[in-house]
């Protein structure tokens, strides 16, 4: 570590310890709450993710591009629910919408007209031939891995280092989340020499069976050889590939040009079932996500997050060759698949509220924030990048862009733990993860960014001072 590293870092830690120290004077009222949630739920949290050190901010409520905390706080939002607040909070066409589902009904488990028509707009904007719904990120992933061993005869998947596509057990190796509790974080190799080549490694959460393993191979991201080289010699194997075209729990993380296109095509020569998880990506980075960014069609794509207007909501399809084996003995369940309460809110998301207006919205004010955040770390000096995508986008403490997993771990978390509490006590509300990213919402205008901006600004003066 360079002396300037060294000193950047130490000042890092002295300004996280200020920051939290005032962060938690003013938050009395979510430690109260803490104490009592703890008492029912582990962490004191509904989900793992939003548990926090000593405690996390308890919101009560939000409006447009603002919410507010239980202590009366008010803050800028870029956290967006982890992404699933594109449209903002309380959108009037949204609120419309759920108090229509109310008077007419929430949930009958029986297929609704407004069901089909979300489904049909899902595939228009995503190019796929069938669809089924789900409750969830996790649910569509695990739903995609199913279908595709079913449709291919075979047991193995392939994913990426280091991604996350939800909690189900064939998807629970080299991840992020949960890394750092079973000392798991920089544990990339699992016993193999070469980086560029598949390996197996062990589960990222306890209770998954010992011989899950063998059925989960994991290459890095952007490496094209890796994928080519583990299916000459295990492609027969092999059902299918899961991957985030575009990698968004470490940061973000763009394919290098040529990447996923030569994974199509290895996936194809191979009888591979090649699935997209644009959980994230969906309706964020673009209108039709990666598929409409990048310019490659997977067999199957798996989304959640923002098709749902901020309710409730999952799916995934893809060919019509591959979704057929639902038809002949895959099983694909779900009592609240495609209940109206969730279609309705989605359904207007995506036509009256996502519209190619908003998309231009989204993109220039991510673009402004992304530059002005390039700006800061320019002046100051800091090991630092920022990633614009649409309405999505980060700050990563890498001097240079991330290609994979592994320029994630040398990135330095000790300066995000320093941005986090500084810009919560500066009225802008985060992602609590150096893992994590912006989202932008519909809601937000240019002066929300500047806010942003400002914040970010100071930050990072006071980091090189």
């Amino acid at each position: 570590m360079s002396a300037d590293t060294e000193r950047i870092t130490a000042r890092a830690r002295e300004i996280a310890r200020q920051e939290l120290e005032r962060l938690n004077d003013n938050t009395k009222a979510s430690e109260r709450l803490f104490k009592r949630a703890v008492r029912t739920m582990p962490m004191g949290v509904a989900s793992s993710f939003q548990a926090n050190d000593p405690y996390p901010i308890y919101l009560e409520r939000g409006r447009g591009s603002h919410v507010w905390d239980v202590d009366g706080r008010e803050y800028l939002d870029f956290h967006s629910g982890f992404g699933v607040n594109v449209v903002g909070h309380a959108h009037p066409k949204i609120v419309e919408a759920i108090e229509r589902a109310a008077r007419t009904g929430v949930h009958f488990a029986v297929t609704t007209e407004v069901t089909i028509a979300l489904a049909e707009e899902i595939c228009r904007r995503f190019g796929l031939e069938q669809m089924r719904f789900t409750n969830s990120g996790t649910e569509s992933t695990m739903d995609a891995v199913r279908v595709a061993r079913a449709a291919t005869g075979r047991d193995t998947i392939l994913k990426i280092e280091g991604s996350y596509h939800g909690h189900h057990d064939a998807v629970m190796y080299s991840v992020v989340p949960n890394a750092d509790v079973l000392g798991l974080r920089d544990a990339v190799e699992g016993g193999m020499a070469d980086a560029h080549e598949a390996y197996a490694t062990i589960a990222f959460s306890k209770g998954i069976p010992a011989d899950a393993a063998k059925h989960t191979l994991v290459v890095p991201f952007n490496d094209a050889g890796a994928v080519e080289r583990t299916f000459d010699s295990r492609g027969s194997e092999i059902a299918a590939m899961i991957m985030e075209p575009v990698m968004m729990n470490i940061g973000i993380v763009q394919p290098l040009p040529g990447y996923l296109e030569r994974v199509r095509e290895l996936c194809t020569k191979h009888g591979v079932v090649l699935i997209f998880d644009e959980v994230k990506s969906g309706a964020t980075i673009a209108a039709g996500g990666a598929i409409e960014r990048f310019g490659v069609q997977p067999d199957l794509a798996c989304f959640a997050k923002a098709i749902g207007g901020g309710t409730t909501i999952g799916a995934f399809g893809g060919v019509a060759s591959v979704m057929d084996i639902i038809n002949n003995g895959a099983a694909q369940l779900g009592t609240f698949n495609g209940n109206p309460l969730s279609c309705r809110a989605g359904l207007v998301a995506l036509t009256e509220v996502l519209t190619p207006d908003a998309y231009d919205h989204l993109g220039k004010l991510g673009t402004l924030l992304a530059e002005g955040c390039r700006r800061a770390i320019a002046d100051s000096g800091i090991p630092a990048h920022a990633v614009d995508l649409g309405a999505k986008g980060c700050v990563s403490y890498r001097p240079e862009p991330l290609t994979n997993y592994r320029d994630f771990l040398e990135a330095n978390a000790e300066l995000f733990a320093a941005s986090w509490p500084w810009m919560v006590n500066r009225g802008i509300f985060m992602t609590p993860g150096d893992e994590e990213q912006w989202t932008i919402s519909v809601q937000h205008s240019e002066e929300d960014i500047r806010a942003y901006v400002d914040a970010f600004g100071e930050f990072c003066g006071e980091l090189g001072a």
